[in-house]
């Protein structure tokens, strides 16, 4: 193989594997996500839950165990804590992945992808100048 072939297959492998890296990021967020919503899910019945009993069933693995419910509750608020960290690491990632494969296209950065939301202290100085 030539070296002008040899060249182009590097490029083509490189822009591949940032695509499959981005592929894999954005499946990862979809299923944390799922597993995030179950969560909510679960959060909303223990609270609707009117039942005198003080113990909720819990599959951990492939058993169900009997747990107290604010134990269960602390347990999955914690999950759904780490869940989110995760979530949010993912796509501060793949926002440089993003960037990344762009630029081994060639194309140009993304205009508005790297915008943060407000924080709590900048929403309530907005609300306020409004009030106004």
């Amino acid at each position: 193989m030539d070296a002008s072939a040899e060249r182009v297959l590097e490029y083509l492998t490189e822009v591949e594997e940032a695509a499959e890296d981005v592929l894999s990021d954005k499946q990862q967020i979809i299923e944390l996500d799922k597993k995030r919503n179950s969560n909510r899910e679960a959060l909303n019945v223990l609270r609707k839950d009117m039942s005198g009993d003080d113990k909720a069933k819990v599959c951990l693995g492939n058993m169900f165990i009997r747990f107290p419910k604010d134990k269960t509750r602390q347990m999955i608020e914690n999950d759904q804590e780490q869940l989110d960290r995760e979530i949010c690491d993912l796509r501060n990632r793949l926002k440089d992945k993003v960037n990344r494969l762009n630029e081994l296209q060639g194309k140009p950065e993304l205009e508005g992808y790297n915008l943060c939301p407000l924080s709590n202290e900048e929403m309530k100085a907005i609300s306020s100048i409004l009030r106004t």
